[in-house]
């Protein structure tokens, strides 16, 4: 079977540039496994970090959240999870929100893993931090447990 390569080869080089759109072209992992939780209705940090360096400014940053133990043990109450980047919310507004879990099954808590996803457009080669912030709508929220793991992963996309 032969393998076929779509790119640019800079001139003596082994590096071979993909020219497709939708090609990875790193990934970056980064866990935490440690309680966390707060009390805080605006957006906290997760601890949870991950940092990448994009080589072109077309470039877009797929983020993957996945793992954990989310829970909030009031009825009604929810944990809202949104991405950062280099400190600052990723979207508009201090309302965004890209996961939330919510609790409705009465007194008892439910937890769940975190599954949540964002494509950023960075339109940057300089090294970008990455993170998951969390907050509550009201009572004391958890983005996870101890022992169980949270991670983050990004890809750099063409």
């Amino acid at each position: 079977m032969a393998i076929t390569l779509h790119g640019t080869r800079a001139s003596n080089t082994d590096v071979i540039t993909p020219d497709t759109t939708g090609t990875i072209l790193q990934v970056v992992q980064s866990e935490i496994a440690t309680t966390q939780n707060t009390t805080s209705t605006g957006y906290t940090t997760s601890n949870l970090t991950a940092s990448i360096t994009p080589s072109s400014t077309s470039s877009k940053v797929l983020m993957i959240l996945s793992g954990g133990n989310c829970y909030h043990s009031t009825n009604g109450a929810n944990v809202l999870m949104a991405f950062h980047r280099d400190g600052s919310i990723i979207g508009s507004g201090s309302d965004v929100a890209h996961a939330i879990i919510q609790n409705t099954s009465g007194t008892n808590s439910f937890k769940s893993s975190w599954s949540a996803s964002f494509l950023d457009s960075p339109s940057s080669t300089s090294s970008l931090t990455y993170a998951p912030f969390y907050k509550v709508t009201t009572g004391t929220g958890h983005f996870n447990e101890a022992t169980v793991r949270v991670m983050l992963t990004l890809f750099e996309v063409r």
